[in-house]
């Protein structure tokens, strides 16, 4: 099981490759408008990065949940429990 600050810190990590910025840094109340570039196709690679990291999967419910950072954190914790 991996802990909140883990999965912080690998979603930074992540986030980074993503955007290829080294200035981003994640909290949990942070969306796609607060970031310049974060649009659907971004979304999609930050999800399958998630999955690959972690060895897990989400449904399209799941997906359909996340509205911030902090809820992407979760529900990594919760697959990973």
């Amino acid at each position: 099981m991996a802990t909140e600050a883990e999965i912080y810190a690998a979603l930074t990590e992540i986030f980074h490759d993503v955007f290829m910025r080294e200035d981003l840094v994640l909290n949990p109340e942070l969306t796609a408008r607060q970031v310049q570039g974060w649009d659907s196709f971004r979304q999609i690679e930050i999800i399958m990065a998630s999955e690959e990291k972690w060895n897990i999967k989400f449904n399209t419910r799941e997906l359909d949940s996340l509205r911030c950072v902090g809820d992407l954190a979760k529900l990594v914790g919760s697959k990973t429990a």
